[in-house]
């Protein structure tokens, strides 16, 4: 098969696109023919060497971590999938032609989901739904989502949302058109520092971002509430021992990402792909994905 090939930790140059040997799927695993992968953080920063402790490379070796795709065949001991099936879920190494995933590990594309933009949603929509469960909003508090432009910020704003809570949208000001499509009550302008300062008190902040942002708003959170991230606690957290701070690992559930990804094909939740790059193009694609910019990056085959 072909794949893209990492022989050593850099930029998106060590991106090399190589015939790679075709996986083979072991006890409870399925083979599936990939029909896209998307491009996230977690790429980059592998490719480049920034997570050798708890996520290292073993070269030559494949990195992604979204995919869609088509059962090819399973392996010994599988139930539940069949040749034919539309696949999708988080696992390793797919910036390839194929990958092997557990059986375990995956869900069906529901009807009606475009397979190739399936590919977009995994680890987004479940880190969202899992930023904000780590929260504990219940309806009728008041959460601040910051970095809801993007596409797990996104989610995240669809899951306080069904749980019946009142969403601040923290975008930045350049964003305030997207404001529409993210479906928060409100919005606050996150690198608008009087922006945060005029904040009422907040029961729960989900963050995506981090940095400044996060030292500021860890101050905007009642006594006894929740400051919820997924880049970790913010620099100041020990000035605030009030508020309880979690750190959140995202982790495949087959159930959550079902639904939000019922969710995307109904209309409710939008999850916006910025351009499609044949697989081939992937130093291109980490290269502007780098950059910055709203919208998922999908490599296909």
């Amino acid at each position: 098969m072909k794949a893209i090939v990492v022989h050593q930790y850099g930029g998106p140059e060590v991106l090399q696109y190589e015939d790679y040997p075709d996986p083979v799927p072991g006890e409870g695993e399925v083979l599936v023919k990939v029909a896209a992968a998307s491009v996230n953080p977690i790429d980059y920063k592998r490719r480049a060497g920034l997570t050798q402790e708890f996520y290292p490379l073993h070269f030559p070796g494949l990195i992604g971590v979204d995919m869609s795709g088509t059962v090819v065949k399973t392996g010994p001991g599988v139930t539940g999938f069949a040749a034919g099936d539309r696949v999708f879920s988080m696992v390793d190494n797919t910036y390839a032609e194929l990958c092997v995933a557990k059986a375990a590990n995956l869900a069906k594309v529901p009807e009606g989901l475009d397979l190739v933009d399936a590919a977009a949603l995994p680890l987004v929509t479940v880190t969202g739904n899992q930023l904000m469960a780590a929260t504990g909003i219940k309806a009728g508090q008041t959460v601040l989502v910051a970095g809801a432009a993007g596409g797990v910020g996104r989610s995240a704003v669809f899951t306080a949302k069904d749980r019946g809570a009142t969403v601040i949208a923290g975008i930045l000001k350049r964003q305030m058109d997207e404001a529409r499509m993210i479906g928060a009550d409100r919005v606050a302008a996150t690198d608008d520092d009087s922006a945060i300062a005029n904040l009422a008190p907040l029961d729960a902040v989900a963050d995506t971002v981090g940095r400044k942002t996060a030292e500021l708003l860890i101050a905007r959170i009642k006594p006894g509430g929740v400051y919820a991230s997924v880049v970790g606690p913010p620099g100041n957290a020990a000035q605030y021992p009030a508020v309880k701070v979690a750190t959140v690992f995202s982790h495949f559930d087959r159930g959550t990402l079902e639904w939000m990804a019922a969710a995307v094909r109904d209309g409710k939740l939008v999850i916006p792909i910025s351009r499609k790059m044949p697989l081939s193009e992937a130093a291109a694609a980490h290269a502007v994905a780098e950059k910055g910019g709203s919208g998922k990056i999908l490599l296909v085959p």
